[in-house]
């Protein structure tokens, strides 16, 4: 595979402050991947979901650098400051695992410590799935890998998103799941204004937004999903995985709060820490997810 690291796009000042972290991008023939790679020490790999970015890790981040971790943390592709392709349809569970395989690879990582909450959890366990021998350990926060044997149940959030036109406007047009991320808090206070600047600030333009519509759209809400088909993956690897596995969950999130029981299913020996965090808990309770990745690390 033919790849480079390139220079990372500028930080407008006020953002730079916030965010000073080494960074780069990860170019190979697919969509170009701006990460955060910063520390030394064995590596832990920290993915965001929908439809946030690598900012949301910052407070964990600046907890393990000085514990003598190296923290690599990608923005999903269409999201952050990674490419951002127009065509929804690129929005597949199997597209975003290859990308975080792909720079996982690249960057030869090994011995690895996986965190990965809302769709970082199911992404970075199928990339996991697929590459076994370089994980060996993992943290999962307010997410869902567990195959549904059931059909999956929809809220109306995830009703709201399939719903034409409507839809459209509110992700596309007004951006409204990004300007409301406080909603789904524990603590609402937790991403005020200059919080939600922060995750405004890559989608200052219509066509940046594809990303946060289609993976709202990518949630399962029947059994014949496409989506499942790649989450076995994840759920197999899960069923089979040796290595220590930890559960941090904001118990207050409306949208994922009730997964904690499923993940325990799927994990039974799981450490398990819930807090009354909402959907967002990197902003809620940095401290107990950077404990849990440390004690991961050194488990």
């Amino acid at each position: 595979m033919t790849f480079q690291f390139l220079p990372p796009p500028p930080l407008p000042e006020w953002l730079a402050e916030q965010l000073p972290f080494n960074r780069r991008v990860f170019s190979d023939a697919g969509h170009a991947i701006h990460f955060i790679d910063v520390g030394d020490g064995p590596p832990a790999l920290l993915l965001h979901g929908n439809p946030t970015w690598s900012f949301l890790w910052r407070k964990v981040i600046r907890i393990l650098v000085p514990q003598n971790v190296r923290v690599i943390a990608p923005d999903l592709v269409g999201l952050g400051l990674s490419d951002k392709p127009l065509d929804p349809a690129v929005h597949t569970l199997d597209f975003h695992a290859a990308r975080i395989s792909a720079l996982v690879e690249a960057l030869d990582l090994q011995h690895l410590t996986i965190a990965g909450q809302d769709w970082g959890g199911p992404i970075v366990a199928v990339a996991a799935a697929r590459d076994r021998e370089r994980v060996r350990g993992a943290v999962f926060a307010n997410t869902s890998i567990r195959l549904p044997d059931r059909a999956p149940r929809v809220t109306p959030f995830h009703r709201f998103a399939h719903m034409p036109v409507v839809s459209d406007l509110a992700f596309r047009h007004l951006n409204l799941l990004v300007r409301s991320l406080h909603r789904v808090q524990g603590d609402r206070s937790s991403i005020g204004r200059n919080e939600r600047r922060a995750y405004l600030y890559p989608f200052p333009r219509l066509k940046d937004r594809a990303a946060p519509l289609a993976l709202a759209r990518l949630v399962p809400t029947e059994l014949s999903s496409p989506a499942l088909k790649t989450l076995k993956e994840a759920d197999e690897w899960a069923r089979s995985f040796k290595g220590p596995v930890r559960l941090v969950w904001g118990c207050r999130d409306p949208i994922l709060g009730r997964s904690i029981h499923s993940m325990k299913k799927l994990f039974p020996d799981a450490e398990v820490t819930e807090t009354d965090a909402g959907h967002f808990l990197q902003e809620e309770v940095p401290d107990e997810l950077a404990r849990a990745i440390l004690r991961t690390l050194r488990g």
